[in-house]
């Protein structure tokens, strides 16, 4: 693989949290790998109208330090801390902006492309999108966008037009860290590089899919934010179904950009409107008491549905997504569950209890990630007795981790790369959106349930019934590959 052209990269945004932890971290281990450009430059950006420069790089050294991979010293640092510059975005006042840009581009001393990354939130998209077309930064650029991409389907027609009357969607990346996972790119590999799993990866050898993605953590001072939010936009929409994207697809023609996402908006176009009866909405027990939110708040800190694909393959298929805060364990796991051999020669008394155990293919797309089958064995002795087994594959210890990339990073350096595959395009926000809209329209109440379990019961056991949730299932199952 050719590397990038020389980049003079914009983060917009440049001391906030997602800068902090995962973008300047992020953007240096790309340095030490040496899939940075041979010239590139960095120009921090916020409102702030003071002296940034070396305010800016000692965050960055920080910002390495306690987040990074890679720890910031030796050449590759010095070179990196050098590329590093500040110019305050201020739509009133852009010149330090198109100061600092220009000066970047002189140090490259040739043709360069711009990369403007809006780690910002939606309420400054308008002024920093309008900023960057009236001063010709746009120009031929490449701008990424962070979610939350709207908040219903009107909103995001509104962001898209916004978004559009500057850039060509050819120049739009929205950026969705699930999707630079290694483990969920791997989905791709698992499924159309190995004739074992794509002949059955279909209605009639799968009774249901879940994507089960609960956190640990609650609030951790973000109540502002997650009040006007919650866990249906700030995650089901966002990352769940975007993995389930990737699940269901149709095999693209090939895995340039237009026609893996042309399958994966399909999908989405497939995707049947979400019925609220088919919904559980939690809310943990102590959440009203967070500092910044409201006694009698409604917003939701789980969310659990079942969603369905209308289309040939998964017509019948039951997609069920779980995710919320302050539950049992951290993971992130998709569960196909197969169906039953037609004829049980089995005694029932033997199986029924360990069905549920076998027959799934198991894929943990945390980090580092695992994938497992799980079937039956009989075990040994003179009786025909069925025991639960698995064949597990893990990414830990079977290549070199060394050579993998976290999420922001491999797809910060696809952006520079221009290749959109692993982006969300617009128009396949706009269809999950529109599939939303009945549960926005009319979401059930929340439903309380305990910090540290695994949603309100009985509510998320009916939803999914007949069927278990494999976790916590999981927790026992695979011991050890637990993130």
């Amino acid at each position: 693989m050719s590397g990038p052209d020389d980049h003079v990269i914009v983060l917009f945004g440049a001391t906030g949290d997602l800068a902090k932890r995962k973008l300047l971290p992020g953007l240096f281990h790309l340095a030490t790998a040496g899939l940075l450009p041979d010239g590139y430059r960095i120009v921090g950006s916020t409102p702030a109208r003071s002296a940034m420069r070396d305010a800016f790089r000692a965050l960055a050294h920080d910002a390495v330090a306690t987040f990074g991979r890679s720890k910031p010293t030796g050449p590759v640092w010095k070179t990196f801390e050098e590329s590093l510059s500040f110019g305050a975005a201020d739509p009133q006042d852009p010149g330090p902006l198109l100061a600092a840009v220009r000066a970047a581009e002189e140090s490259l001393g040739g043709a360069s492309r711009r990369l403007f990354h809006l780690a910002i939130p939606p309420s400054a998209f308008a002024s920093i999108i309008g900023l960057l077309g009236d001063t010709d930064l746009a120009k031929n650029a490449k701008v990424i966008v962070e979610k939350p991409f709207g908040t219903d389907l009107a909103s995001a027609q509104a962001l898209n037009e916004t978004i559009h009357t500057v850039f060509d969607e050819s120049q739009v990346f929205r950026i969705d860290h699930f999707l630079g996972k290694e483990s969920v790119d791997n989905i791709l590999a698992l499924r159309f590089a190995n004739g074992m799993f794509e002949p059955i990866w279909n209605r009639d050898h799968i009774s249901y899919v879940q994507v089960d993605v609960p956190e640990t953590l609650g609030l951790e001072g973000r109540a502002h934010f997650y009040e006007g939010t919650g866990a249906f936009r700030d995650m089901i929409v966002t990352h769940l179904i975007q993995v389930l994207g990737i699940v269901a697809m149709d095999p693209p023609v090939s895995l340039a950009a237009r026609p893996l996402r042309d399958e994966k908006d399909k999908v989405f176009e497939a995707l049947r409107p979400i019925e609220p009866a088919h919904v559980v909405r939690g809310q943990y027990e102590g959440y009203r008491d967070e500092p910044g939110v409201a006694p009698d708040s409604s917003t939701e800190t789980f969310t659990a549905l079942r969603m369905e694909v209308d289309n040939w393959r998964w017509v019948g298929v039951p997609f069920y997504l779980r995710s919320g805060k302050s539950l049992a364990q951290r993971r992130q796991v998709i569960t196909l569950g197969l169906r039953e051999p037609p004829l049980r020669m089995f005694a029932t008394e033997l199986t029924d209890q360990r069905q549920d155990c076998g027959n799934k293919i198991v894929i943990d797309f945390g980090d580092p990630g695992w994938i497992a089958a799980a079937f039956l064995a009989k075990e040994p002795g003179p009786a025909m007795r069925l025991e639960p087994a698995t064949m597990t594959f893990g990414y830990a210890g079977s290549f070199c981790e060394e050579n993998g990339l976290e999420g922001y990073e491999r797809l910060i350096l696809d952006a520079m790369l221009g290749d959109q595959s692993l982006f969300t395009r617009s128009d396949g926000i706009e269809h999950i959106w529109r599939a939303s809209t009945p549960l926005l329209e009319n979401p059930p109440p929340v439903q309380p349930y305990a910090p540290g379990s695994w949603g309100p019961e009985p509510a998320i056991s009916e939803l999914i019934a007949p069927h278990p949730w494999h976790l916590p299932e999981a927790v026992q199952m695979f011991p050890g590959t637990g993130t």
